[in-house]
């Protein structure tokens, strides 16, 4: 299955078996051989990490097997492979997540992905006020937002509907340039989330596009995206620089409701008691 490019460049194309390949080779070559009490070896270890054969014996499989894995030669691994893989490489949850979505074997909810946001989820946001509260996909398009997140980040009403996703807005508009304190940090792991949804979609072409613009068009992109880290954090503090509160310490929640898989409920709070004080002036002038 060929899928429009989930790497830098818009005419390129890649599917989920070369995406497996690599993801398998760079987790192996990550690990340290002292770490699984393997016998000492010459210094004679042309790559770094795990040799193949060393993979195959921890997982249970041949090395022929995983040869062909990370030359990416049309292999569908089963769901007990994959498992057994997952283990071998030590990997950690998200990542596992990542791989069984690379090999097509994590079980999939009916439906297509949301391009709009539920009813009932919209009512929500509203209801969460005044505590800043949004609904996106698994793309990261922004479906519904309160005047409270509005205030907070920017109103995204007066974007233009392809502008209204986070990850291009953190990425590419002039005023999030500076938004975030540790930018560093909040790109890396943007990214990191990024490509946990392109495993679990990667027939999507709006998202493709999105990841291909970003290749295009970001510096930093195609050095983090080949990074292949896989991140989804369902908490966490971020600080940012308001234009008119000044620095923030801000705390995020995201949830997933159980009849809308699909759609992620953000909510955001104060992270301490100087924020909160600015916070509730911000609201107070609105």
């Amino acid at each position: 299955m060929t899928t429009t490019t989930p790497g830098v460049g818009a005419t390129r194309s890649v599917d989920t078996t070369q995406e497996l390949a690599a993801f398998l080779r760079t987790r192996r070559e990550s690990l340290d051989p002292g770490d699984f009490g393997l016998p000492a070896r010459r210094r004679s270890r042309r790559t770094p990490g795990l040799r193949r054969e060393e993979v195959a014996e921890l997982a249970g499989v041949s090395v022929d097997y995983v040869v062909r894995l990370e030359q990416a030669r049309g292999l569908r691994p089963s769901a007990d492979v994959v498992e057994a893989l997952a283990g071998a490489l030590r990997l950690a949850p998200r990542e596992r997540a990542y791989l069984f979505d690379l090999a097509r074997q994590r079980p999939r909810e009916p439906g297509r992905p949301a391009t709009a946001a539920a009813p009932q989820l919209a009512r929500l946001v509203d209801d969460l006020s005044p505590l800043p509260a949004m609904l996106l996909n698994h793309r990261y398009d922004i479906l519904a937002w309160n005047a409270q997140m509005a205030g907070l980040v920017m109103d995204y009403g007066t974007l233009p509907p392809e502008q209204r996703n986070s990850m291009w807005l953190c990425l590419l508009h002039p005023r999030m340039r500076d938004f975030y304190v540790d930018r560093e940090r909040v790109v890396r792991e943007g990214i990191a989330h990024l490509r946990a949804a392109w495993a679990a979609h990667p027939e999507d072409r709006a998202l493709n596009g999105l990841i291909a613009e970003f290749g295009a068009r970001v510096e930093e992109f195609p050095r983090l995206w080949a990074e292949r880290d896989v991140q989804v954090n369902g908490r966490g503090n971020k600080a940012i620089r308001h234009p008119e509160a000044g620095e923030l310490a801000v705390h995020f929640e995201v949830l997933r409701p159980l009849q809308d898989p699909d759609q992620l409920l953000m909510i955001c709070r104060a992270a301490d008691e100087g924020s909160r004080a600015a916070m509730d002036r911000l609201w107070g002038d609105r």
